[in-house]
């Protein structure tokens, strides 16, 4: 169960407020203490049962209030107000979230937790600790919405998408504690003429970031670009679509750690024919290896020539060291936009593969200084070196085997630790992408081995 809001006055406030401004100071409108009347003996809002509030300013002015909720925290507010004198009134619809004390974030740079809203289509994301600095960022916009969000869970007010806002994001001190508002007002102003009633509409999420949810928010309540509330990073163009074919993936294998090597199977399909020209171009540098360290060892002392004789070498047999850059340019921003559909969607959280693996989204907690729990000890945070990213390092240094060896020394003995380094560092990422990683190695060990086949080198 997750407690996501508290009202104020509360030890840890968090909340939203929505409400009427107007320029004429003498107007008596309703605020956060005003005591509102219901026509119900049970006023419980429910997704089946929508709650109306009524209050009167005793100036002319009643104010009505009509609450519905959907099973997923999305709630529409219709504001509207009749008037009973005998002049015309002006008011501007607002609203605001506000939140009381920094929350613990993880503070990672892939992640942004914090205020945050699409304007004019335009993602605006603002940091705790910049808005600490500037205390106030504004912007005027057309539609589009405002909020505050964590790691999954989110918290925003959107307007009527054809109406133009001045929204804001605030930071102040109340009692010595940071106080954090996104707020916005109408730019324009509800005009109610004597007699009349007018009103408007206002729609408050707090709940999970779900992606299809904020999709199909967007398809029903036109939110404008809701799904920018997840933060799905500069590969957004890969990230969200590897998240759905994800969903589905899982929905046919039943588990997202097989969704996972699912996908990595099509992706490897997909961009065959790159790995292709990088695994044909290895293998023909593997085959001249014997001639390269012959011309490493006739020309030991003159670097220089060595380097004409094997550019040569290079030229007369049309091979080219370079020419397996490029697919592995491209694996880095695939293996990036895996990352962060790991890192940032709740629907990844808490889902299990085989074995051990209890989470896809947090580290391999087994060790190999405990031989993987048959010791009966706890190891350290730090020497915690599970059974994946072990896997995973093999298979890393079986692909490096069947690679052409650096003719430098020195870049030669690098690479050979880089299975190691790489086993160290993935130690500390989610087991899924571990997993992935992994997974594509011996898909392109596979592959390899047999362009090797066919050329008639030996693997």
């Amino acid at each position: 169960q997750i407690n996501l809001l508290s009202p104020a006055g509360s030890p840890s406030p968090y909340y939203a407020e929505l409400g009427w401004l107007s320029s004429d100071s003498s107007l008596n409108l309703p605020n956060a203490d005003s005591l509102w009347r219901t026509d119900r003996d049970d006023p419980v809002l429910t997704t089946d049962q929508p709650l109306v509030l009524t209050w009167d300013n005793n100036n002319g002015l009643t104010f009505r209030r009509t609450i519905t909720i959907d099973q997923d925290y999305m709630f529409s507010i219709y504001d509207e107000v009749e008037n009973k004198t005998s002049g015309a009134v002006s008011l501007f619809p607002y609203g605001l979230i506000a939140r009381v004390d920094t929350p613990d974030i993880l503070g990672f740079f892939i992640l942004h937790e914090g205020p945050l809203g699409v304007f004019d289509e335009t993602l605006k994301e603002v940091d705790y600790d910049d808005l600490q600095d500037n205390s106030t960022e504004t912007v005027t916009s057309t539609g589009g919405w405002i909020g505050i969000t964590d790691k999954y869970w989110l918290t925003v007010l959107a307007h009527e998408e054809n109406k133009t806002i001045e929204a804001a994001f605030r930071h102040s001190l109340s009692s010595g504690r940071d106080r954090y508002q996104a707020d916005f007002r109408s730019a324009e102003p509800v005009s109610i003429a004597p007699g009349d009633t007018a009103g408007s509409k206002t729609y408050f999420f707090a709940g999970a970031k779900e992606v299809e949810l904020l999709d199909g928010y967007t398809e029903s309540l036109g939110i404008d670009r809701f799904d920018l509330a997840i933060d799905f990073g500069w590969f957004y163009f890969l990230t969200k679509p590897f998240f759905y074919a994800l969903i589905w993936l899982k929905d046919m294998l039943g588990n997202f750690g097989l969704a996972i090597l699912g996908l990595t199977v099509a992706l490897r399909l997909l961009l065959y024919p790159l790995a292709d020209k990088q695994f044909r171009a290895m293998t023909k540098l593997k085959k001249l290896q014997p001639e390269m360290k012959k011309l490493q060892e006739r020309y030991a002392d003159d670097r220089t020539r060595m380097n004409q004789e094997l550019m040569e070498l290079y030229k007369r047999e049309k091979a080219n060291p370079a020419s397996g850059c490029l697919p592995i340019l491209i694996q880095i921003p695939i293996f990036f936009a895996f990352y962060k559909v790991l890192f940032v969607t709740i629907e990844m959280r808490q889902e299990p593969f085989y074995g051990w693996i209890s989470d896809l989204t947090t580290p391999d907690t087994t060790s190999l200084f405990n031989l993987f729990g048959l010791l009966p000890f706890d190891v350290p945070s730090f020497l915690t070196i599970g059974a994946w990213p072990i896997i995973m390092g093999i298979t890393m240094w079986l692909q490096q085997k069947l690679n052409p060896a650096p003719t430098d020394p020195i870049q030669a003995k690098v690479m050979s630790f880089l299975p190691i380094i790489f086993t160290v560092l993935l130690a500390t990422f989610p087991a899924g992408l571990v997993i992935y990683w992994a997974w594509n190695n011996v898909l392109g060990i596979l592959q390899q081995w047999l362009i090797m086949r066919q050329a008639g080198v030996k693997a």
